[in-house]
C-alpha cells in the first residue's frame, strides 16, 4: 500500500462514540451490546479479537474490560486501531486531547538538532517523534505538542497535548492544571531530615550545567520539598515534590543538601549502584484540560531503586 493511498483509507474511518453516562461499571463486550441493539454478537466479537474497540483512549481485546462511569468507547467500524510497541515507551492513557506516556531512562523525550559535519551529533530517537508518528498513522491530520519535558536519563511519566485547545490550556494554566508531580530518587549518604524542603534560585553558565544561587536576580526561584521513604546501604530513598518546575532542579537541590542522585556525576555524585541515573517521576496528576477530570496516573517505583538500599520489596511508595 502506498502512502498516499494509506492516507486516503484512514481519512474515512468509520467512528463511532459512545459513552458511558451512568453510574455504575459496565463489561465492554455487554455495553457495546446495549448501545449497538442492530450489531449481531458475532460481529463484536471480531471487532474485540482484531482491535476495533477502544476504551478511555486504549485498544481493548478482553470482553470483560471494565467501562467506568465517564469512559468513552470508540468503535472502528473500517479497521482495527493501531496499536503502539516500542521497548522503552508505554503508553498509560490517550484520548483526542492528551496522551500519557510511561518513558524508560535514556530515552530523549524530544529531539535535538543534529549536526551533519559530526555523525555522533545527529539527531537521536526522542519520544516525542515516536510518538507523533504513531498518531499520525492513526491519522495523518493528527497533531502533537510538547508540554513538558524529563531529562534524557530520567524515567517515569510525562504528557504530550494531542489538540490545540489542549495545548493552549496546559501551556497558559499548567500551574493550576497540574496537581501533583511526584518523583523519587536514590540519594547518596543518608539524609538527617525525614522532611524538609530546599529555596533558591537556578541559573545556568555557560556550559549548560544549572547551579544553585542564593541572589534573586540571578536566576528563577525554584522550591523543591523532600520526604524520606527509606535508608539503607549509605543510601537514601526519597519522595520529591516541585512548588516549581526549573530544569535538573531535583538533581540541583539534591546536590546542595549535600545527598546528589545516584548515578548523576554531572551534579556531584561519586557512586552509580544501579548505572543509572537513580530518579523516577513518579505520580503525574492532574485537571483533563478539557473536561476538568480529575486524572491521576501511577508509576511503579524501579526494583533497582529498592536493591540500592538493600530492600528486597517495597516499604511504601
Amino acid at each position: 500500500m502506498n502512502q498516499r493511498r494509506g492516507k486516503r483509507e484512514w481519512q474515512v474511518d468509520r467512528l463511532l462514540h459512545f459513552s458511558n453516562k451512568g453510574e455504575e461499571e459496565r463489561k465492554l463486550m455487554e455495553f457495546v451490546t446495549e448501545n449497538m441493539p442492530e450489531a449481531k454478537r458475532n460481529d463484536i466479537k471480531k471487532w474485540l479479537k482484531y482491535g476495533h474497540l477502544m476504551v478511555a483512549g486504549s485498544v481493548k481485546t478482553a470482553f470483560d474490560v471494565p467501562v467506568a462511569p465517564g469512559d468513552e468507547v470508540v468503535l472502528n467500524l473500517t479497521r482495527p486501531f493501531p496499536v503502539f510497541k516500542h521497548p522503552r515507551i508505554e503508553i498509560v492513557y490517550e484520548d483526542d486531547d492528551v496522551l500519557v506516556i510511561n518513558k524508560g531512562y535514556g530515552m530523549l523525550s524530544v529531539g535535538t538538532k543534529g549536526r551533519t559535519d559530526m555523525p555522533s551529533m545527529k539527531k537521536q530517537e526522542n519520544a516525542y517523534d515516536i510518538l507523533r508518528a504513531y498518531v499520525k498513522e492513526v491519522d495523518p491530520r493528527n497533531k502533537l505538542w510538547v508540554v513538558h519535558r524529563l531529562d534524557r536519563h530520567t524515567s517515569g511519566l510525562m504528557m504530550f497535548a494531542k489538540s490545540e485547545r489542549a495545548h493552549d490550556v496546559l501551556r497558559h494554566n499548567w500551574n493550576n492544571i497540574i496537581l501533583e508531580r511526584l518523583y523519587v530518587a536514590v540519594l547518596e549518604g543518608y539524609l538527617e531530615q525525614d522532611k524538609g524542603y530546599v529555596k533558591s534560585w537556578l541559573a545556568e553558565n555557560s556550559q549548560f550545567v544549572v547551579y544553585s544561587t542564593q541572589v534573586p536576580g540571578e536566576g528563577k526561584l525554584a522550591v523543591t520539598h523532600y520526604d524520606v521513604m527509606a535508608r539503607g546501604n549509605n543510601y537514601t530513598l526519597a519522595h520529591f515534590s516541585l512548588d516549581t518546575g526549573r530544569k535538573n532542579q531535583i538533581r540541583v537541590h539534591a546536590s546542595d543538601l549535600g545527598h546528589p542522585i545516584a548515578g548523576d556525576r554531572k551534579y556531584g555524585a561519586k557512586t552509580s549502584p544501579i548505572n543509572r541515573l537513580a530518579l523516577h517521576a513518579q505520580t503525574l496528576r492532574f485537571a483533563h484540560p478539557i473536561t476538568r477530570k480529575d486524572m491521576n496516573f501511577q508509576s511503579p517505583v524501579p526494583r533497582d531503586f529498592y536493591k540500592a538500599i538493600g530492600r528486597k520489596t517495597k516499604q511504601n511508595q
